[in-house]
């Protein structure tokens, strides 16, 4: 019995102590340590993570904001607020800023759920939905999927009289599963009024431009949205943690009463107000995954492993025993993530990277699976 387990009981609360933590990606330092490979012979496609790292417009911004590390940062993020109201065309009083969406999605939580109330989402969708919801001491409503992705229609109908919080994630991770805009504003219109609808696109810079919509212009119309976008993932800023929450203006007066002061710190700003610039480097982002995303589904589809369509950086491939194979890649040096904690352990999630960086992958699990005592996925269903 370790000593949290002594001492803990008494001084946290039982649905704290009942939280199943957060499970990132693994590092690649941490497989060089474990498995004593070289770190530049690791490839990582677990985490999301933009291959081609920052923008270089954002870099050197960061750089430029060290000079100033000793300085706390702008509390109230005017500059890159400002910036995101020129180019959404909303007004600065409603936006916030977070330390990566996360920490929107978590304000979310503290300003809207207690002991009491509950949330709905989506089986297979984001962990940190019931994570954030469990926090808060509020009871979390898993809503079936319907082909690995939302259904709205049950999501309507598991609403209670004490939901207070709605979450969908469009694209969803880890699925890749879209809705149409259509079918999620049509839905807005039906979600009674005491429930925060919190939509999560933190990959809509991964979708074809004709599939992107302007979430934006409905915010007029529904005070009781909450729209979260982050720099994490097509802007390449992963490491630097900023995130922002578009909303009504008295909605994110409420979640900036609960957001931490200085949660984002001075690199981070400097770096996404560059990064707004760079609409070059976006376009790069996006076509490099589009080419990476065929490369996956015909790489995988040559080894007869079934794919969820995806739209966004990263690909659902069902590989069958998923946990072997996983640690067989891991001894090959490929980092992929399972995804068992989300209830598919048939499947492994697989990032999106440059050409060599998919071919590896392929090429080891090829490897993996043609193994004598391989359970692949003909073999293990």
């Amino acid at each position: 019995m370790s000593t949290c387990d002594t001492i803990c009981p008494g001084l946290a609360s039982a649905h704290v102590r009942a939280i199943a933590p957060y499970q990132p990606g693994k590092p690649i330092s941490e497989l060089a340590r474990e498995l004593g490979l070289e770190e530049g012979d690791i490839v990582k496609l677990a985490s999301n993570e933009n291959p081609l790292g920052p923008s270089p417009l954002a870099l050197a911004a960061a750089q430029d904001a060290l000079y100033d590390m000793a300085l706390y940062p702008d509390g109230a993020g005017f500059a890159l607020k400002t910036r995101l109201s020129a180019k959404l065309g909303v007004a600065t009083n409603q936006v916030v800023l977070g330390n990566g969406s996360n920490d929107v999605l978590d304000m979310a939580a503290r300003a809207f759920l207690t002991a009491g109330t509950s949330s709905v989402y989506s089986q297979h969708a984001f962990a940190v939905y019931p994570i954030a919801t469990q926090t808060m001491g509020a009871q979390g409503i898993a809503v079936a999927a319907t082909n690995y992705g939302h259904d709205l229609a049950a999501m309507r109908a598991a609403i209670r009289d004490d939901t207070r919080v709605l979450w969908i994630a469009n694209p969803n991770n880890p699925t890749g599963t879209f809705l149409p805009w259509s079918e999620i504003e049509a839905f807005l219109d039906i979600v009674p009024p005491h429930v925060l609808v919190v939509l999560d696109e933190a990959y809509g810079e991964y979708l074809p431009p004709a599939e992107r919509g302007d979430t934006t212009a409905w915010l007029a119309r529904f005070p009781n949205l909450l729209i979260s976008r982050t720099f994490s993932k097509a802007y390449g800023l992963a490491g630097l943690r900023v995130g922002y929450g578009l909303g009504h203006a008295g909605l994110i007066d409420l979640l900036n009463r609960v957001r931490h002061p200085f949660n984002v710190n001075a690199p981070a700003l400097a770096a996404a107000e560059a990064a707004l610039d760079d609409e070059a480097f976006l376009a790069r982002s996006y076509a490099l995954n589009t080419a990476g995303m065929a490369q996956l589904t015909a790489g995988l589809a040559e080894l007869d492993i079934e794919t969820v369509p995806s739209k966004g950086n990263f690909l659902l491939a069902r590989v069958g025993d998923a946990a072997r194979i996983n640690a067989d890649l891991l001894r090959r040096g490929v980092i992929v993530r399972p995804v068992a904690n989300y209830g598919l352990p048939e499947f492994l999630r697989v990032s999106v990277g440059l050409a060599g960086q998919n071919a590896r992958f392929l090429d080891a699990l090829r490897a993996v699976l043609a193994a004598p005592d391989a359970c692949g996925r003909k073999a293990c269903l």
